[in-house]
């Protein structure tokens, strides 16, 4: 790497602190949840946000987007959401001048770098599928004509685990296709009363950019130059193929699990540990990486069988034993 681009990479790196200074501006504790997030789009994958109603998901993720000057676009999933509602759809129109009409396409809120996908498993599985395509593929196709979405492109997938009435639970395969599947949890004392305290009056704090999106760009390329031991990803190969139980040698895994991540799991926790380093401004990756980020990235690549279930045991509960 030569000298100016380091310098350049460096500088970005220590914008880093001051993204989520300002994050924190508006959000507050919620710091693990607003890492794993930041840490799936420097990675340059999508994330999983589950929480009960009034944890601030949607204005953590709004928030970061204004932080960062990229275009943010929220999608409500309801029953009757269609897939053009997602992409976009054809519309008629007439030239002026020669009095002709034709079809042209009318992009739908995907086309943002930040795209919030409020409550998804409201919606049936015919538009969850045709959000997942996106991104996996991260372009829109529609009449024969591919339309790219823009990058950097970021989904975060939001849903409540204690409605279950009328919901789609997405399948365990499109799952897997979300990078990270974070976890929210309830404030501490304090930071509720700091809640109360700052959100019910007339204050409304400003926040400054901090990084653009061909600065998210060049540290998405520089996460992937970060250096990760050949011992390191062995590690992680070995902690990934525990997970499945006709190959683990953990009696824990093999009497409570039906299966195991797959490969695009190992991938994602090497981007994702490269990633933490340079969030923490390290180049290289270290052991805490890959044991702080083993549970947000396995936790939903683990199926239980009723063993499992009848003995109140989670997919982080599978992890922690083989963590040890």
């Amino acid at each position: 790497m030569e000298t100016q681009e380091l310098t350049h990479y460096k500088s970005l790196v220590a914008k880093l602190p001051l993204l989520k200074k300002e994050i924190g501006k508006v959000i507050v504790g919620q710091q693990e949840a607003i890492q794993e997030v930041l840490i799936a789009l420097l990675a340059g994958g999508h994330c999983l946000l589950e929480g009960v109603p009034g944890l601030a998901k949607t204005l953590m993720v709004k928030t970061m987007a204004d932080a960062l000057d990229m275009r943010f676009k929220r999608i409500q999933f309801t029953p009757d959401l269609m897939p053009g509602d997602i992409a976009g759809t054809e519309i008629l129109e007439e030239d002026h001048e020669t009095g002709r009409k034709f079809f042209k396409f009318n992009h739908g809120p995907i086309f943002a770098n930040v795209v919030l996908a409020d409550e998804i498993n409201r919606t049936p599985p015919k538009t969850q599928a045709a959000l997942l395509e996106a991104m996996q593929e991260y372009k829109i196709t529609y009449g024969g004509t591919d339309y790219l979405l823009p990058r950097p492109f970021l989904i975060i997938a939001t849903q409540n685990p204690i409605e279950q009435a009328g919901t789609y639970p997405l399948p365990e395969a499109q799952l897997d296709r979300f990078l990270l599947y974070i976890k929210l949890s309830y404030p501490s004392e304090q930071e509720e009363l700091d809640v109360l305290k700052s959100t019910t009056g007339t204050a409304r704090p400003e926040l400054q950019t901090v990084l653009t999106d061909q600065d998210i760009a060049d540290l998405q390329h520089l996460t992937r130059q970060v250096h990760i031991s050949d011992d390191l990803i062995s590690f992680i190969n070995k902690l990934v193929r525990s997970t499945r139980p006709e190959s683990s040698t953990s009696s824990f895994v093999k009497q409570r699990c039906d299966w195991g991540a797959g490969p695009r799991a190992g991938q994602a926790l090497v981007l994702c540990a490269k990633a933490r380093s340079v969030l923490h401004g390290r180049f290289s990756v270290i052991p805490e990486d890959i044991h702080t980020l083993a549970y947000p990235i396995l936790r939903h690549r683990i199926a239980l069988n009723f063993r499992a279930e009848a003995e109140s045991i989670t997919t982080d509960d599978v992890i922690r034993e083989l963590l040890k």
